[in-house]
């Protein structure tokens, strides 16, 4: 077993000063930020369906209101593009918008242009559950690579696993709270109803599990760069090489003893 595949166990982490904890906290804050989108992703993510239902509630003109929220959705993508930023949260935000769309023209009934969505949340929350359930927590493969610890925390640090199958467990929980208020809503609530408490319920739920996540992490042990490691596993193997090749050709240059 090498140094990169040796376990550490919770107690063979230091204690942290209170300077190593704000650290921790700043570096997991900006991760989770990066990982979800930050403020601007909030947005792009509202609203499409902001604008869907407030022209819906004024005309009640299905036609109008989808291809509306479908262009304010390529409009986020396209500047994202002119400013040559991260897309992958406005494009998500397109391809659910552009489903919705496609329900709701298909079906005739405007209610449909949230069920995608819908289903999706749904989805998502089992995904959080069973995969903690079969400890490998989903927010930790999508963490891994931001904190440039990949899966090493799966097998090598077990109190960062823990904190990502708490995390996984709240967003998992969250979400199905969520699925409980909508999938009533659109069985016996109007379209205009139904879409007004989505876009209530769009923010506080994320920011809740955002917060979770933030708490449980913050309090984790540090992630393993694995990134670092292997360039400094590289750099030893190149010192070794160089050491050998000077070591040869000292040999080389000394004298045959007579």
């Amino acid at each position: 077993m090498t140094s990169l595949d040796k376990p550490t166990s919770e107690t063979d982490q230091p204690h942290r000063t209170d300077q190593q904890d704000a650290d921790a906290k700043a570096v997991t804050e900006a991760a989770l930020f990066e990982a979800f989108g930050g403020v601007r992703g909030m947005v792009e993510t509202v609203l499409p369906g902001l604008l869907f239902v407030t022209i819906f509630t004024i005309n009640k003109d299905l036609t109008a209101s989808a291809f509306a929220a479908l262009a304010v959705s390529v409009v986020l993508v396209v500047v994202r593009l002119l400013r040559k930023d991260t897309v992958k949260h406005a494009f998500s935000g397109v391809f659910g918008v552009a489903f919705g769309v496609l329900f709701a023209k298909m079906t005739g009934n405007a209610k449909d242009f949230y069920l995608p969505g819908m289903i999706y949340t749904l989805g998502l929350a089992l995904a959080y559950l069973v995969t903690t359930l079969a400890g490998l927590p989903l927010i930790g493969l999508i963490l891994g690579p931001v904190f440039k610890e990949n899966l090493s925390w799966r097998t090598r640090n077990p109190g960062r696993k823990k904190a990502y199958a708490k995390a996984s467990y709240a967003w998992g929980l969250i979400l199905l709270a969520k699925c409980a208020i909508l999938f009533p809503l659109y069985w016996w609530a109007d379209t205009a109803q139904l879409g007004w408490v989505l876009v209530a319920l769009k923010i506080p739920p994320f920011l809740l599990a955002v917060y979770l996540t933030w708490v449980f992490l913050a309090k984790a042990p540090p992630p393993i760069d694995v990134f670092a490691e292997m360039e400094a596993e590289e750099e030893a193997e190149k010192a070794r090489k160089a050491e050998a090749e000077q070591s040869a050709r000292a040999a080389e240059a000394r004298p045959y003893d007579l």
